[in-house]
C-alpha cells in the first residue's frame, strides 16, 4: 500500500510546487526585464532632453556643429563604451543627429525600425517582448524628441540581453533550488506521514498472519496511527479474543467429550468381553462388535490427542534428524518384515530445529501408513536430505497411491479414501501430525510416486523459526 500511496502524495506535492514555482519564475523574469526597460526609458528620456535643443540641419548648413550636439555625441559614445549599448538620435529622414558606435545606423526592418516608426508617431514604443534565458534577442526602446509639440527626432537604444538573461537564469536556479529543497522536505514529510498512517496496517497484517499460522495470542497494539485505524485495531483484537474463546471452547469440548466417553466405553467393552464367554467360540457378530468398540476407543484417543496437539506449543531444539529417522525406521522394521514389506532407510546425519517427540510421532504416522498400504513383496523407502533452509524426510511407498482429488483431501480430519475403509485407522493420525509439525514451523506434504504409490515429505526448518 505504501508503494501506491507514496507516489500519489509525491505527485500531488510536485504539482503544487510546480504550480507555485513556475509563476514565481516567470514573474521574476518579467520583473528583471521590467527593471531593464525602465532603466532604458530613463536613459532615452535623458538623451531626448539633450537632443531637444540641438540645431537641426538646413539647406544652408547641412550639418550642425553646435555645442549641444557635441555634448550629445560625447554622452552617447561614453554610454556605449561603458554599457555596450548602441544608442542614437535619428531624424525622421533616418539621418543621424548623433549615434554610437559611429558605424551604427537605422536598419530597414526589424525591431529597431518598428520602435523608431512608433516613436515618430509621438509615443514611446511598447514594452518589448519578454526575453527568456535561452533566447539571444536584443532589447529595443525608443522615445520621441519633441520640440514645440512636434516630433523632431527619435532616441533609440539597442541593448544586449546577456547580463539580464544571466540574472534571470540565476533567479531561476535559486527558485529551482528552493523547489528541490521543498520537494525533499515534502518527501520526508510524506514518508513520515505514510509511515504513521500505515504502521497500524502493517502491524494488523503481521498479527493477522500470526493468528492464521496458529499464534492465537497475538494482538494489535492500538497506541499509534489515525483514530480510524486505532478503532479498527481495537475491533480486530475483540474479534481475535472471541475467535480464541470459541476455539478454546471447541478444544475443551472435544477433550472433555473424549475423556468422558472413554470410561463408559471401557466398561462397555469389558461387558462385551464377558458376554463373549457366554456365546459359542468364533461367533462373528460378537467379534465384529469388539472390533468396532476398539475402533471407537482408538478414535476417542486420537480426538483427545488432537485437542491436546492444538493447544500444545512445540519444544524446539537442535535435533539430529538423520539419527531420529534411523531410530524410527529400526522401530518399524519388524512390523514391515512381518507383513512382507522391505523398509529401507537412507538417513545421513543432519541437524534442524524440531520437537523430537512431535517429529517422532509424525514419522510414526507416515511410516505406519506407508507400510499399511504397501503390498507384500514391495518396499518403503525413507530418505533424509537437506534442501536449502529445510531438512526433509521423504517416505515413498509402492502402494495403490491416491488420485489427484484424494491428494487434496489427505490429512483432513476423519478423511479416509473410499477404497481403504476396511483398513484399520481413524483418519486422524496425519491430521494430528500436521498440526504438531505446524506449531514448530514444519510441514507435511503429499505427492504421487511413480509408477505407483504415495510420496510424503516431512519438512522441518534448519534455522530457529520466529516466534
Amino acid at each position: 500500500m505504501r508503494t501506491r500511496l507514496l507516489p500519489l502524495l509525491i505527485v500531488l506535492m510536485a504539482a503544487v510546487l510546480l504550480a507555485l514555482g513556475v509563476p514565481l519564475a516567470v514573474s521574476g523574469a518579467r520583473a528583471e526585464q521590467q527593471d531593464v526597460v525602465v532603466d532604458r526609458i530613463d536613459d532615452t528620456a535623458r538623451f531626448a532632453a539633450l537632443a531637444q535643443f540641438v540645431t537641426a540641419p538646413t539647406a544652408v548648413a547641412p550639418t550642425s556643429n553646435d555645442e549641444r550636439r557635441e555634448t550629445l555625441i560625447r554622452e552617447l559614445a561614453s554610454y556605449y563604451d561603458v554599457y555596450g549599448i548602441r544608442a542614437g538620435v535619428f531624424y525622421g529622414t533616418d539621418a543621424p543627429m548623433a549615434h554610437a558606435p559611429r558605424d551604427w545606423y537605422l536598419p530597414e526592418t526589424g525591431e529597431v525600425r518598428d520602435a523608431f516608426e512608433e516613436a515618430l508617431l509621438s509615443r514611446r514604443s511598447h514594452d518589448p517582448k519578454q526575453v527568456w534565458p535561452w533566447q539571444r534577442n536584443r532589447l529595443v526602446v525608443a522615445s520621441p524628441v519633441i520640440r514645440d509639440g512636434d516630433v523632431v527626432a527619435v532616441v533609440v537604444t539597442d541593448s544586449p540581453t546577456g547580463a539580464m538573461r544571466s540574472r534571470i537564469l540565476h533567479g531561476w536556479l535559486v527558485v529551482g533550488a528552493g523547489e528541490i529543497a521543498a520537494m525533499l522536505l515534502a518527501i520526508g514529510a510524506a514518508l513520515r506521514l505514510t509511515g504513521w498512517v500505515l504502521r497500524p496496517v502493517r502491524v494488523l497484517d503481521a498479527t493477522t498472519h500470526d493468528i492464521a499460522t496458529g499464534r492465537l495470542k497475538s494482538r494489535v497494539a492500538v497506541a499509534s496511527g489515525p483514530p480510524e485505524l486505532r478503532r479498527l485495531a481495537r475491533s480486530f483484537n475483540e474479534m481475535a479474543d472471541n475467535v480464541e474463546d470459541v476455539l478454546e471452547q471447541q478444544r475443551a469440548f472435544v477433550a472433555d467429550a473424549s475423556h468422558q466417553l472413554r470410561n463408559p466405553l471401557a466398561a462397555l467393552l469389558l461387558r462385551i468381553e464377558l458376554l463373549a464367554y457366554e456365546l459359542p467360540e468364533g461367533n462373528e457378530e460378537i467379534a465384529s462388535v469388539q472390533n468396532e468398540g476398539k475402533r471407537l476407543a482408538q478414535v476417542l484417543d486420537d480426538l483427545l490427542d488432537l485437542a491436546l496437539a492444538e493447544h500444545t506449543e512445540a519444544d524446539l531444539r537442535v535435533t539430529d534428524i538423520g539419527a531420529l529417522t534411523a531410530e524410527r525406521v529400526a522401530a518399524w522394521a519388524p512390523t514391515a518384515e512381518a507383513k512382507g514389506v522391505r523398509l529401507v532407510g537412507d538417513c545421513p546425519a543432519t541437524t534442524a530445529w524440531a520437537d523430537p517427540v512431535t517429529l517422532s510421532s509424525a514419522l510414526d504416522a507416515v511410516i505406519d501408513n506407508a507400510v499399511k498400504f504397501t503390498p507384500e513383496g514391495e518396499s518403503v523407502e525413507v530418505t533424509v536430505a537437506c534442501d536449502g533452509g529445510v531438512t526433509t524426510v521423504v517416505v515413498t511407498d509402492n502402494g495403490p497411491g491416491l488420485t489427484d482429488e484424494e491428494l487434496t483431501r489427505v490429512g483432513d480430519r476423519f478423511w479416509r479414501s473410499g477404497r481403504h475403509q476396511n483398513i484399520k485407522g481413524s483418519g486422524l493420525g496425519l491430521s494430528i501430525s500436521r498440526t504438531l509439525l505446524a506449531a514448530g514451523g514444519g510441514s507435511l506434504t503429499y505427492d504421487h510416486h511413480e509408477p505407483s504409490g504415495l510420496r510424503v515429505t516431512v519438512s522441518v526448518p534448519r534455522s530457529r523459526p520466529l516466534t
